[in-house]
């Protein structure tokens, strides 16, 4: 199901993590988009370093059936760059999803770029709301004129676990819909 799912994501999105699985798919909830002045002030090298390290992951998949994962971050190039390792293990049909990211502190403001096994590819930029950490795709027009957002909101975060949530808006960032939520758990 993931793989299905992240094949149309990425066909959809190949302009717009990444994960696309959909496990609460259709399940509105409306969400204050990050203020302006909270996107564009300048953000620290440190902002994400709570992802690094070595994580577990599970999900329920829309069919009620549990999924799971792991995904290794590190920092690399003198630890100016965090890269991403992400695998299912179990939860989707073969092929497994496979994926890779590198996030990096450009001009002030953290950047990604994600790709898959699957053809998928998004790009990010970062946001901080509040305590959550966002990474948001560019507004990208669908072909009945609405706005279509993706982005991953990470939240609850602690030293052993944290909530990733995988959402989508199609008017402008008003609501959100949440599409898959993964507990990372180390």
């Amino acid at each position: 199901m993931l793989a299905n799912v992240m094949r149309r994501a990425g066909a959809l999105a190949i302009a717009a993590l990444a994960l696309c699985a959909a496990p609460i798919i259709g399940v509105a909830q409306t969400a204050p988009a990050a203020s302006a002045a909270a996107a564009a002030a300048p953000q620290g090298v440190d902002l994400f370093d709570f992802w690094v390290g070595e994580w577990s992951l599970s999900w329920r998949n829309a069919d009620g059936t549990p999924g799971t994962g792991r995904n290794r971050i590190t920092k690399i190039l003198d630890g100016t760059v965090i890269q991403e390792e992400f695998e299912t293990l179990s939860g989707e049909a073969p092929p497994m999803l496979k994926g890779r990211s590198l996030s990096v502190l450009s001009n002030g403001v953290w950047r990604q770029a994600w790709a898959d096994n699957q053809g998928g590819f998004f790009a990010f930029t970062g946001q901080v709301d509040g305590d959550r950490r966002i990474f948001i795709t560019a507004p990208r027009t669908l072909k009945d004129g609405k706005t279509l957002l993706q982005r991953m909101v990470f939240h609850a975060i602690t030293a052993k676990s944290l909530t990733w949530d995988w959402e989508s808006s199609s008017d402008a960032g008003a609501n959100w819909a949440l599409q898959w939520r993964a507990l990372y758990t180390r």
